[in-house]
């Protein structure tokens, strides 16, 4: 039997909305509004409303931005978290983005991890995390956010990742709240709508 290849690729309209911002974004909260943007941009093309983004905070330049994929690969992982990492491990040619010989990097995202997006952060090497809205607000609409422990940020704190909290939460909040206006899919495994 031949598998078939598993392949992640930004879709084409990232590129569109990325070109009509600043190269840099020094202020944490214009990065968040970024991270937001893409959140909002996916959920208007047809996926999730969830966006990332990994900047380097030696130029405040992106990395890598990330968009929430699981509608559209059919892939459950495709996490705008894990899309952002990923890319940016690709594009710096190391698995580990707290490797002495890399920039300091700051992965922002529009809502806080859930369990799979914690893992991965823990597992990438990251030492930065700003999130937009709160686990809470993903819930209050119908996601499962897979009960990741209530103290994960003083978790990741304890391998040496700070965490902000609420960096525009409001902001990012109301993309999921017109997520659930709008009707569209409440995706987990093993049940559908919500």
């Amino acid at each position: 039997m031949t598998y078939p290849k598993l392949v992640l690729s930004l879709p084409d309209w990232v590129d569109r909305l990325l070109a009509a911002w600043p190269a840099m974004l020094p202020r944490v909260e214009d990065r968040m509004r970024l991270a937001i943007a893409l959140s909002r941009a996916s959920m208007e093309h047809g996926g999730g409303p969830f966006g990332a983004a990994v900047f380097d905070l030696s130029t405040f330049r992106l990395v890598a931005p990330g968009v929430n994929l699981v509608i559209a690969t059919r892939c459950s992982v495709a996490h705008a978290e894990v899309i952002a990492i990923g890319i940016a491990q690709q594009i710096l040619g190391h698995f580990d983005l707290g490797a002495p010989a890399l920039p300091p990097l700051e992965l922002l995202s529009s809502t806080e991890p859930c369990l799979q997006c914690f893992g991965v952060i823990v597992s990438s090497g990251l030492r930065r995390l700003a999130c937009g809205a709160r686990t809470e607000d993903a819930e209050a609409i119908g996601f499962d956010e897979g009960g990741k422990p209530a103290d994960w940020p003083d978790q990741l704190a304890g391998r040496g990742l700070t965490v902000a909290r609420e960096v525009l939460r409001a902001e990012a909040a109301e993309v999921l709240a017109e997520y659930r206006r709008r009707g569209l899919p409440i995706y987990h495994v093993g049940r559908t709508g919500g």
